[in-house]
C-alpha cells in the first residue's frame, strides 16, 4: 500500500467493492451491529421482499436504549419496550443473528460490548444505527451510524453507499494536567472546532496524548466525534490495541492472532500519509471541561466564565441566546456553584470500568449531597460484574449513589431512567440537546465521570481538582 495513504483511505480502498452511478463508493461492511431501537422496521423491509440476512456471521445483536436498569422483570412494565424486545428477540431467532439479550451475561450497551468481546477490530469497516458508532474507531477500524432503512440494506447485502469524506489529522501533543481526562480533551476539540466543523470529514486522533491513553480513554474519544459533525474518528492501531484485544472471545487465537495483530498494526497512516487538514492543539491548555449550552460544542474550562453574546459570530448569537434561556444561565456567570439536582455515570461514552473506577476513586468516603438523585450505570453485564469484583458497588452504595444495572439508561431516557421537569443533570453521556434526557424542559451538563462524581458530592458543579487526595481504591 502507498506509503502516502492514512488508515481510512487505506480501510475504504480495501472495503471499494465498485463505484456507483451516483458516485458514491458501494463499500463492503465486515461488522454490523444492531439494537433494538432502529433494527425492528429493517427486519419487516427483508420480509416484505423476501430477502435473507446475506451475512448473519457478520451481524451481531444486543438490547441497550430501552432496557430498565432496576427492575428488568419480564414483560417489561413499559409495553413499548417489550414490544421492542420481543420483536429482536423474534427477528434475531428466525434470522440467524445473535442476539445477547437480558438473561446473556455480555449484554449490554452496543459500543461497549463489540470492543469487550473483541467483535471490534482494526482494519474492519462496522456500521449500527446508532449515531455513536464512531466509538469503535479508536481500534482503527471505519466505523459509522447508519439510518434504518440502510439497516436493511447492509442486512440484505453486507454493502453500503457512501460518499467519501475528507480526512482531518487532529493532533494533541503535550502532557494532560492532573484532573483532565479523555472526555475533557473531546469536548475541548468539539468546543474549538465547532459541532458542524467535520462535516464531510473523517477524524484521525493523533499526537502524544492519545498514544498514551488506554483503548478505553481512546473510545471516548471516538464516541465523540460524531457531536463534532464529523462522520467517523479513529486512532491508528499500535500495540495499546493489540494488548486489549488479545484473548478477547471473538479475536482471533494463538498464531491467527499473531498473524492478525501484524496486519493490524501495518494499517497504521506512516509519517508520509497525507490529509486534506491538519489542526493541533496543545494539551496545557485543556481543563476539566463542562458545558454550559445546548449542543456538546457550548463547553468552557471549568475556570472559565460562560461567553458573553458579543464573543460569538453574529450567525451563532441566536443559538448563545436560545441557550442561555433554555439552560437559565447568564453570559458571564461561572459554572462553578451551579446547582445540580441528578448525577449520572454511564453511557457509551464514559459507562465502562475505567471510568467507575475513577469516579468512585473520589466518591469513596464521601456522600452524595442531600436532595441529589445519584445514578451509576455499568456499560455492559461485564463491567458491571468487574466493578461488583472490585467492590466499587459497594463505595458508590455507600456513599448514596443508586447502583443499576446494565444499559443506555439516563443518556437518551427511552427507558424508565428520565429527568423530571427544569431537573438539572451533571452527565457523563454525550449530548446535551433540549429534551435530551426525558423531560422536554431538563437540562444536561456534559462531563467526564470524575467531574459528575464531584458534583454529586458537592451538590453543584465543581472542579474536580479541589477533591483529588489519593486515598486509594
Amino acid at each position: 500500500m502507498s506509503e502516502k495513504k492514512n488508515l481510512f483511505n487505506k480501510v475504504w480502498d480495501l472495503h471499494n467493492v465498485g463505484t456507483l452511478p451516483t458516485g458514491q463508493t458501494q463499500l463492503f461492511i465486515g461488522l454490523h451491529l444492531i439494537h433494538e431501537v432502529t433494527s425492528p422496521q429493517a427486519f419487516a423491509m427483508l420480509r416484505e421482499r423476501g430477502l435473507s440476512v446475506m451475512y448473519p456471521e457478520r451481524t451481531v445483536a444486543t438490547v441497550d436504549h430501552i432496557v430498565p436498569t432496576d427492575d428488568q422483570a419480564r414483560p417489561f412494565k413499559d409495553l413499548l419496550a417489550e414490544q421492542m424486545m420481543s420483536q429482536i428477540e423474534k427477528n434475531c431467532r428466525e434470522f440467524g443473528v445473535t442476539l445477547f439479550d437480558i438473561s446473556d451475561s455480555r449484554q449490554g450497551i452496543v459500543h461497549i460490548v463489540g470492543p469487550e468481546q473483541g467483535l471490534t477490530q482494526p482494519g474492519l469497516t462496522i456500521v449500527c444505527g446508532d449515531s455513536h458508532t464512531s466509538t469503535h474507531g479508536a481500534f482503527g477500524a471505519i466505523a459509522f451510524g447508519i439510518g434504518t432503512s440502510q439497516v436493511a440494506g447492509v442486512l440484505a447485502t453486507q454493502t453500503l453507499a457512501l460518499g467519501k469524506p475528507k480526512v482531518r489529522r487532529i493532533e494533541v501533543n503535550g502532557e494532560l494536567n492532573p484532573g483532565v481526562y479523555a472526555k475533557d480533551v473531546t469536548l475541548y476539540i468539539i468546543q474549538k472546532l465547532g459541532v458542524k466543523g467535520g462535516i464531510g470529514y473523517a477524524y484521525e486522533y493523533a499526537g502524544d496524548v492519545f498514544d498514551r491513553m488506554t483503548m478505553e480513554e481512546r473510545m471516548t474519544v471516538c464516541n465523540m466525534s460524531i457531536e463534532g459533525g464529523a462522520r467517523c474518528g479513529y486512532i491508528n492501531p499500535d500495540q495499546t490495541t493489540v494488548d486489549y484485544l488479545r484473548g478477547r472471545p471473538q479475536a482471533p487465537q494463538g498464531a491467527d492472532f499473531d498473524k492478525a495483530a501484524e496486519w493490524w498494526l501495518s494499517l497504521a497512516s506512516g509519517p508520509d500519509a497525507e490529509y486534506d487538514d491538519v489542526v493541533t492543539f496543545d494539551a496545557s491548555d485543556i481543563e476539566p471541561t463542562v458545558t454550559w449550552g445546548i449542543t456538546p460544542g457550548q463547553s468552557i474550562g471549568i475556570n472559565e466564565n460562560v461567553p458573553t453574546l458579543d464573543s460569538f459570530e453574529e450567525d451563532d448569537r441566536a443559538g448563545a441566546q436560545e441557550a442561555y434561556e433554555y439552560m437559565g444561565l447568564e453570559a458571564g456567570q461561572s459554572l462553578k456553584g451551579v446547582k445540580v439536582d441528578v448525577t449520572f455515570i454511564g453511557s457509551c461514552t464514559n459507562g465502562r470500568i475505567s471510568d467507575l473506577r475513577e469516579a468512585a476513586q473520589l466518591v469513596k468516603g464521601h456522600k452524595v449531597a442531600p436532595g441529589v438523585k445519584a445514578l451509576v450505570v455499568p456499560g455492559s453485564q461485564l463491567v458491571l460484574k468487574q466493578a461488583v469484583e472490585e467492590g466499587l458497588d459497594k463505595i458508590f452504595e455507600e456513599a448514596g449513589f443508586e447502583w443499576r444495572a446494565a444499559g443506555c439508561s439516563m443518556c437518551l431516557a427511552m427507558n424508565p431512567d428520565k429527568l423530571k421537569g427544569r431537573e438539572v443533570c451533571a452527565s457523563s453521556s454525550n449530548r446535551n440537546f433540549k429534551g435530551r434526557q426525558g423531560s422536554p424542559t431538563g437540562r444536561t451538563l456534559l462531563m467526564s465521570p470524575a467531574m459528575v462524581a464531584a458534583a454529586a458530592i458537592n451538590g453543584h458543579v465543581a472542579d474536580v481538582r479541589e477533591m483529588m487526595e489519593p486515598v486509594g481504591v
